[in-house]
């Protein structure tokens, strides 16, 4: 019995051995990035009609080969599997792949374009971006709060003073909204809205121009600065932690070398005795 267990983790190691290795990784990589190519070719009618059914059997192949590297995964690392969150992504990605091609669910077999996405999960890189993203919603949300009070006071502001006039525009608070956005990604702000707002109320640049400073030009910015900082301090955390694990490593090599320094201590002492013992006999 203790034999069967000992064979079955001996082979649990081995499988996580094999899912670990780079070689495995950028097999799994190459065929993200294949799948990718071959989905963006099967939106395209005209290779749909030339190599459709070849398209169809390459993505069942890719779908097999990535239930066959979440099965190796979950039989390698059984439970503690769930306990990465990447292992958990890339589980929700592959499963929406295997929803059946009916009527009801057509829409979401469409999300099997999200496999591409799993290039978040396989390049370290990525995954430290993402996690940068994570780490910076909490300051983000600060950041949200006020973007959102400076929108509602200034469509508010809209309604009232413009929207008699120009009701397509700031005819609601929805609508104000709808276009203080538009104005504050500076898409056709100029002579789409605020020229004409002008041309009936002339000092209407008052208005928006300090708008636009104000969400385009400093709250963006702060986004931009929490996702540099956040980036910054993550890299900085990794580099004291790998610091840490090479002054680790390092104490551990030098407590060894200490350690067999008293040994030949210990070993030189008891020659120096022989030594003694035998020049006194030799004298005596």
């Amino acid at each position: 019995m203790e034999s069967g267990i000992e064979k079955s983790e001996t082979l649990r190691d081995t499988v996580r051995e094999f899912v670990e290795r780079k070689a495995v990784t950028n097999t799994i990589l190459g065929v993200i990035i294949f799948n990718a190519i071959t989905l963006g070719l099967s939106t395209s009618p005209s290779v749909q009609s030339s190599i459709g059914p070849a398209l169809v059997l390459i993505d069942k192949i890719v779908l097999g080969i990535f239930v066959a590297e979440l099965l190796l995964k979950f039989y390698a690392y059984r439970l503690s599997f769930f306990n990465n969150a990447w292992n958990i992504f890339d589980l929700v990605v592959v499963t929406l792949g295997l929803l059946p091609n009916r009527d009801g669910l057509s829409a979401l077999r469409g999300l099997r374009v999200i496999r591409a996405m799993r290039l978040l999960s396989v390049i370290p890189q990525m995954r430290a971006v993402v996690q940068a993203l994570l780490d910076a919603l909490p300051g983000m949300g600060a950041v949200i709060i006020m973007i959102s009070i400076v929108f509602y006071v200034f469509a508010v502001m809209a309604t009232l003073m413009y929207g008699p006039d120009f009701p397509e525009w700031f005819g609601s608070l929805g609508k104000s909204l709808y276009s203080l956005f538009q104005i504050m990604t500076l898409e056709s702000w100029s002579m789409g809205i605020v020229r004409p707002v002008m041309e009936v109320h002339p000092t209407a640049w008052i208005f928006f121009v300090p708008f636009i400073v104000i969400t385009a030009f400093s709250v963006l910015n702060l986004f931009i600065g929490l996702l540099v900082n956040t980036m910054q301090s993550a890299v900085e955390d990794e580099s004291v932690e790998e610091f840490s694990h090479l002054r680790e490593l390092v104490r551990s090599e030098t407590d060894i070398v200490d350690d067999r320094v008293k040994e030949l201590l210990v070993e030189v002492r008891a020659l120096r005795r022989e030594v003694a013992e035998l020049k006194g006999q030799t004298d005596g």
